[in-house]
């Protein structure tokens, strides 16, 4: 706070001359100049996904498309006994509406007390937020992120709440310094092993992972014709989750077999898919023989092992993302370079590659 109040009271002297009218004693009552909005936002995005995904705001969401809502309007679709719940509603909803995330205009009647009042709809980017025709949003990955187990890991200037999101912080600039994994320092396991020890987390994990599939396996089946060199065959999922990628593809191509490998505690999860076998095991120790493998978490190891599961003319489908070399300004850059600091928070070697690097990945596992 010294800090901060001494950067912005330089430009309060200078704009207010307010303070040349006083003759008296003025007190500081300690609230300070200004919060973070980076709290704000990304606290904001963790409350409105978790009430998304339990489906509290989910049914009046969905008029949100067609016109707007009023704060007391979507405070009455929650659970709650709090009757200042719509004005924090309304302050909250502001905060996302200065980025765009919701929009806001003014209704044309006051409320009871005759203030104005505020309607807020969808944007394009919340839109994301709210279950689509496919039952799926981004609310479960933004819960995931903004939870308790991994909230060490984001990047933001703000003030830190004591538990592991201190501990984690601290544990983020001591691995830098000391060496280790931030995750495993925090938590005291790996995290391919820690959902196995939080059933909560692991649920809400895999329902992550099968929202956020079910949203990127459209476009990548519309762009990526490869499925159609394995008709007949048998790919494999190398940590594939609830098999949800295969699904798609086997819907798509039937004649095409798929293996869904994961670790036991995802794969007891896994709902029974036709065309797909569901197997547990563990992708750093050996992975399934198949005709193609499909690869979303990149790993030298891994990597070998998917090279020695297929044949001579078999290949390995990476998704994933390409990052450039030097830092682009834009949206896309942003969001790959702060997941690749999340993937080297949780992971060894955890990261997201540039075309070299994923070229010097497969030359290195044997391709």
């Amino acid at each position: 706070m010294k800090n901060h109040t001494t950067l912005v009271m330089r430009n309060i002297l200078n704009t207010y001359k307010g303070f040349a009218d006083l003759d008296q004693v003025i007190v500081d009552d300690g609230t300070g100049l200004g919060v973070s909005l980076s709290f704000i936002t990304s606290n904001v995005a963790h409350v409105s996904a978790w009430s998304n995904s339990a489906g509290h705001i989910r049914d009046h969401s969905q008029s949100w498309s067609r016109c707007h809502a009023l704060p007391k309007e979507i405070a009455a679709q929650l659970t709650t006994v709090n009757p200042e719940t719509p004005s924090m509603l309304d302050r909250i909803l502001r905060v996302l509406a200065s980025h765009a995330i919701v929009g806001c205009s003014m209704a044309d009647d006051a409320d009871e007390e005759g203030n104005p009042q505020r309607l807020y709809a969808l944007t394009p980017v919340s839109r994301f937020f709210v279950r689509n025709e496919d039952g799926v949003s981004l609310g479960p990955l933004m819960s995931m992120v903004q939870g308790k187990v991994l909230n060490f890991i984001s990047i933001r200037f703000t003030k830190i709440w004591p538990g592991n999101s201190m501990m984690g912080r601290s544990q983020l600039k001591d691995a830098i310094l000391e060496g280790g994994i931030p995750f495993d320092r925090v938590h005291g396991m790996n995290s391919f092993d820690y959902p196995g020890k939080d059933p909560s987390f692991n649920q809400l994990f895999n329902t992550a992972m099968k929202n956020i599939t079910t949203l990127v396996m459209k476009n990548i089946l519309d762009a990526y014709k490869g499925f159609t060199d394995h008709l007949g065959q048998v790919i494999v999922d190398v940590g594939g989750c609830l098999g949800v990628s295969l699904s798609f593809i086997t819907s798509k191509y039937p004649s095409i077999k798929g293996i869904n490998y994961d670790l036991p505690h995802v794969i007891q999860h896994a709902p029974p898919i036709p065309g797909v076998e569901h197997v547990a095991g563990d992708m750093f120790q050996n992975v399934p023989k198949g005709d193609a493998i499909l690869l979303s978490d990149q790993h030298c190891l891994k990597m070998k092992n998917c090279y020695n599961a297929i044949p001579n003319d078999g290949k390995v489908i990476v998704v994933d993302y390409v990052v450039p070399v030097v830092p682009e300004t834009n949206a896309q850059e942003r969001y790959t370079s702060q997941l690749s600091v999340l993937m080297m928070t949780q992971n060894p070697g955890g990261k997201e590659r540039t075309k070299q690097e994923f070229q010097a990945l497969a030359s290195k596992a044997g391709f």
